[in-house]
């Protein structure tokens, strides 16, 4: 049986209130790089631009890819084309480690997104000292309050904050805590359904000079090409990428129907069937 939102929120907690315990210690995650630009690299005009993720599991999908070197991946995501890089941090859920925040800063020129379920401000503060350009705030777990303590946090820091909705409620309470950059998930944390239509109907409410990134759910570049006309920034894509034989290729596909104007989709979508 998968496990729910209520039960990665709640070891979750665990986590956080462990953290708190043992503190925040330098020496095991030193701030060695400036913090890249993550708002700007996914801000290009003129296209759909790319988030590629690494994530080798999830409650919904179970295991994703049984093998594969994450740092290899994520350099093949950089010469691929991605603007930029996710990297999934939760261990028990997710199958991934926050100790390849900084070795895979390392290896690639793009910033990284850290995501996980960020609950409280030490793990912003923990984001910044691993090397994290951007993190992941989730509204739907976060009251108001919570929400705005984070962004003032991040603001702090320097770090870009990707404030996730998945309806209007949501959306509404991003907007008034002052979020910059909004990623509509497609995917309903209850029920872990996906539905395109769920960035189509939102996009359009989002105030102009924000970013929109839609996460979940985009298979193909015939999926990027539906979004374009949301006015979306950019795409978060994982599962469909690492479940792919070639990644390297599965990636190019989607950058290349980022870039992609309209009028020459029909070509590509004909070279690509």
């Amino acid at each position: 049986m998968r496990p729910g939102l209520a039960e990665i929120l709640a070891e979750k907690q665990k986590e956080v209130d462990t953290l708190k315990k043992t503190g925040l210690r330098v020496e095991r995650g030193d701030r060695r790089f400036p913090v890249r630009d993550f708002k700007e690299a996914i801000s290009s005009p003129d296209r759909i631009s790319l988030i590629a993720e690494i994530k080798f599991a999830s409650p919904s999908a179970g295991i994703i890819r049984r093998d594969g070197d994450p740092l290899a991946i994520g350099r093949m995501y950089e010469e691929a084309g991605a603007a930029a890089i996710s990297l999934l941090t939760d261990k028990k859920f997710f199958g991934g480690s926050l100790l390849l925040l900084p070795q895979l800063k390392r290896v690639v020129s793009l910033p990284v997104l850290r995501k996980d379920f960020i609950l409280e401000e030490i793990q912003v503060r923990e984001s910044y000292l691993w090397g994290a350009d951007a993190v992941l705030l989730i509204a739907r777990i976060l009251s108001a309050r919570q929400l705005g303590k984070l962004l003032d946090t991040c603001r702090e820091l320097g770090l870009a904050a990707v404030t996730e909705v998945h309806d209007t409620n949501d959306l509404e309470k991003a907007i008034h805590c002052g979020a910059e950059i909004i990623g509509i998930n497609n995917r309903n944390l209850d029920t872990f359904e996906v539905d395109l239509n769920t960035t189509i109907n939102l996009a359009p409410l989002v105030p102009a000079r924000h970013v929109i990134i839609t996460e979940s759910g985009i298979r193909n570049g015939r999926d990027i090409w539906r979004l374009r006309e949301s006015g979306v920034n950019a795409a978060l894509v994982g599962t469909s990428i690492m479940k792919s034989v070639d990644i390297a290729a599965k990636t190019r596909e989607l950058v290349c129907a980022g870039r992609t104007k309209h009028g020459e989709s029909q070509v590509l979508r004909h070279n690509q069937l």
